[in-house]
């Protein structure tokens, strides 16, 4: 008899899962990031954000984490490159 992987318990997270957080930026823009920094984006709101975390985490209710504060979007990854888009710097 061949043993099998265990059924995942309802109510986890399974690690292949990306984790998606969801809050506001400094400038009130809806904000989505994964957790490793791969994907995301700017939304015009809420439900368009919690949309797309949804979708890109299979409906996963557990995956999307609602930050309450200050989320600002970097998608430089885990790799920690720079941002190849020139930086403003203020005066």
């Amino acid at each position: 008899m061949r043993e099998s992987e265990p059924e995942p318990r309802s109510g986890t997270l399974s690690s292949r899962v990306p984790r998606f957080l969801i809050g506001k930026d400094s400038r009130g823009r809806w904000v989505v990031q994964d957790e490793r920094g791969l994907s995301g984006g700017l939304f015009v709101s809420r439900a368009e954000a919690v949309r797309y975390a949804m979708f890109e985490s299979g409906r996963q209710p557990q995956a999307v984490i609602m930050i309450p504060g200050v989320l600002e979007l970097d998608m430089t990854g885990m790799d920690g490159a720079p941002d190849p888009r020139p930086q403003r710097r203020a005066a």
